[in-house]
């Protein structure tokens, strides 16, 4: 599963990363520890749209970097609040559930991170590990979103929410959690975002094992545990204890 990751990179690194154009109108803040229900930045790819609303579906379309609440709200819910239960979407059923199954047609996104958190278990004991991949790159997790307005008020502002797709994990992070964040490998950007394409059974799949093993699992301080708790030294290796069996990690 995915529930908690850091973002950190400023607006200019991103719309270089991913091409697109900045329409956060300034609400990017670094984040070291992003949890559920916080806005954050995404990636779309859009045809424009006329005076009216109207989709010129003849006009090419348009990457940007916008702002989301993460949790997934359909457009039927009554009440926002289900988008807390709808954080992540399971790859294995998401093109059949009704919650999901139109968004991961026409509504994909991108998810910049710098990496994301999990917890290793061994009984009543818990451990977090942070993932990161090599170099200053984001990892891009798959997303789907929506569009939701009150049905009392259609005029109101919409509220635009996604969720993370997750997948089994493969490689060196079973040892860690049996679910991982669905990684978009840069080479599949361009047909994950494509709202022209319906059909991408063919990247709802886990990673590549040679993608996951670029991927560093760092051990780092239960301060990460607490929401409040923000900033660079959540990231901060923890070296383990000796006799910790919670930090024996294969070819660690």
């Amino acid at each position: 599963m995915c529930g908690r990751y850091a973002a950190t990179k400023d607006p200019a690194a991103l719309i270089d990363e991913f091409a697109a154009v900045d329409l956060t109108e300034g609400r990017i803040r670094t984040d070291h520890n992003v949890a559920p229900t916080k806005d954050v930045p995404t990636v779309v790819q859009r045809h424009p749209r006329d005076a009216d609303g109207a989709v010129l579906e003849d006009e090419p379309t348009v990457r940007s970097l916008r702002m989301m609440r993460w949790g997934l709200v359909p457009f039927w819910a009554k009440d926002p609040g289900v988008g807390s239960k709808m954080i992540n979407t399971r790859t294995e059923t998401a093109k059949e559930k009704p919650s999901f199954k139109k968004a991961v047609a026409s509504r994909r996104c991108l998810v910049p991170a710098d990496g994301w958190y999990e917890w290793r278990r061994d009984g009543k004991e818990k451990q977090p590990f942070y993932m990161t991949g090599p170099g200053d790159g984001s990892l891009a997790f798959a997303g789907i979103w929506e569009t939701w307005r009150p049905k009392d008020d259609r005029d109101a502002d919409p509220l635009i929410t996604f969720s993370v797709l997750t997948t089994d994990s493969v490689g060196r992070l079973t040892d860690i959690h049996h679910r991982m964040p669905l990684l978009m490998p840069r080479e599949k950007w361009d047909t994950w975002l494509d709202p022209d394409l319906p059909d991408v059974t063919e990247l709802l799949v886990p990673p590549a094992v040679d993608l996951v093993d670029t991927i560093e699992l760092r051990p780092v301080s239960s301060l990460v545990n607490n929401v409040r708790n923000n900033g660079p030294q959540l990231l901060d290796r923890v070296e383990p204890a000796a006799d910790s069996a919670l930090f024996e990690l294969p070819n660690s």
